[in-house]
């Protein structure tokens, strides 16, 4: 910080704002902080001195500049309320570090810093919020294990305090953490959780969007494909009203939802909405063109859509393991279609027709007779698929079986009868 200081005025942080260059504007800023003044005024007119500070900070992609802000604020901390420092650690100084592109490692940090800070102060209601807002950073990190921890601890801690607000999104949590881990039950369990804390109390509406978006993701998991997307709705409708960016992902997976149960002629219907039409871009772009080639039930257009919009795709964890299962159901689909009027068929004509590689193709057909979705052999000599008609079932088999099995019970029961004689 500066050695000199400014009054800590309106008229201090009206100079601030009529500055030239962002530069100008954060030594104002940082000179009206070094104001030794604690009244009451000088307190309020600080604190937004340090908002207006973090949100420069942040344009300025300066991050540690902000995490350098932080410890040097602490002696201010002990001069105003408990809760309005965990409102500037929190919504000022720790967002402000979010919105920097390529700081996930600084943001863990940094609140790893302020937890044991927080700890050492006895500062609980900011240790619980940071903790929860550090163990959303370490799954977004891939750091599960760590981030079940520390969460497993922390739920235990709210819960004897009763935080019903922060009790849900610690569920929340908890529940997009079980199912990153692929643990299912265990997912479902904890959005129950969720959903019964937020009965109690009035949840913000991006926080129902969010409780809603993983309700509809855990459905989709379980197939359940028109549950998912009335919750998707509802998640789509409640960040679309916020204009928060989640209403894309909400959309997408509304789209994704209605290609998997076979109405991909309703995708164009919802893109071309007044409030579809205010989301176009690669996203939508690319559920339109898998809705495309599913409705021609075509492989061609499927591969160029994931070729085409990979990032947007493949690198969706939840819409790749959607699009997964329904390429290999379309392909099945295709080759049971294809080879249907032959006995005894090329792969490379059968890769031909399908327009895919041979070796894909072949893979696909050993696959399928492994999995019994029709009879016939692979022919790799040859090249070629041999199809067995389908064996008729002779029906004297059971009847003969069935009849055994009576006449075992006859004989069981002429057993018990006579040792009763006997006796």
């Amino acid at each position: 910080m500066a050695s000199s200081y400014l009054p800590a005025t309106t008229d201090s942080l009206a100079q601030a704002s009529e500055a030239t260059t962002p530069s100008e504007a954060i030594s104002i800023l940082y000179c009206i902080l070094e104001n030794p003044s604690s009244s009451s005024e000088a307190l309020r007119i600080k604190e937004q001195a340090i908002f207006n500070l973090s949100d420069l900070l942040s344009q300025e992609k300066r991050a540690e500049d902000l995490q350098k802000l932080l410890v040097q604020l602490r002696p201010f901390f002990s001069l105003i309320p408990k809760a309005k420092t965990a409102k500037i650690v929190n919504k000022g100084i720790v967002d402000a570090v979010a919105k920097i592109p390529g700081t996930s490692d600084l943001q863990i940090t940094l609140c790893k810093d302020i937890v044991q800070w927080a700890r050492s102060e006895k500062r609980t209601f900011l240790r619980q919020r940071v903790e929860a807002k550090l163990a959303a950073l370490l799954m977004e990190n891939k750091e599960y294990s760590e981030a079940l921890t520390l969460l497993s601890g922390l739920i235990k801690e709210v819960r004897r305090l009763d935080d019903k607000l922060l009790l849900v999104e610690i569920d929340l949590l908890e529940s997009q953490l079980h199912f990153s881990l692929r643990n299912l039950p265990k997912a479902k369990a904890a959005l129950t959780a969720a959903r019964t804390a937020a009965n109690a109390i009035y949840v913000p509406p991006a926080q129902q969007g969010a409780i809603d978006l993983q309700s509809g993701i855990l459905h989709a998991e379980e197939k359940d494909y028109k549950t998912a997307y009335s919750y998707f709705y509802e998640a789509f409708e409640a960040f679309n009203a916020l204009e928060n960016p989640q209403a894309l992902y909400s959309l997408k997976y509304m789209l994704l939802c209605k290609i998997m149960v076979s109405q991909a002629d309703d995708v164009a219907g919802i893109i071309s909405t007044k409030v579809g039409l205010n989301y176009q871009g690669p996203e939508v772009d690319a559920m339109k063109a898998v809705a495309d080639a599913h409705s021609k039930r075509s492989l061609k257009l499927f591969e160029t859509a994931l070729r085409n919009f990979k990032a947007q795709l493949d690198e969706d964890p939840i819409v790749h393991r959607h699009l997964s299962s329904l390429y290999d159901t379309l392909m099945e689909q295709n080759l049971c279609r294809l080879i249907e009027p032959f006995s005894r068929v090329e792969i490379a004509h059968i890769a031909e027709l399908i327009e895919l590689p041979a070796d894909h193709v072949e893979k696909k057909l050993s696959q399928m007779i492994l999995d019994k979705k029709f009879a016939g052999t692979l022919d790799q000599g040859a090249g070629c698929l041999v199809i067995f008609e389908d064996p008729k079932q002779d029906a004297i088999y059971p009847a003969t079986l069935e009849t055994i099995s009576n006449m075992g019970k006859v004989v069981d029961s002429l057993f018990v009868r006579s040792s009763k004689i006997v006796a």
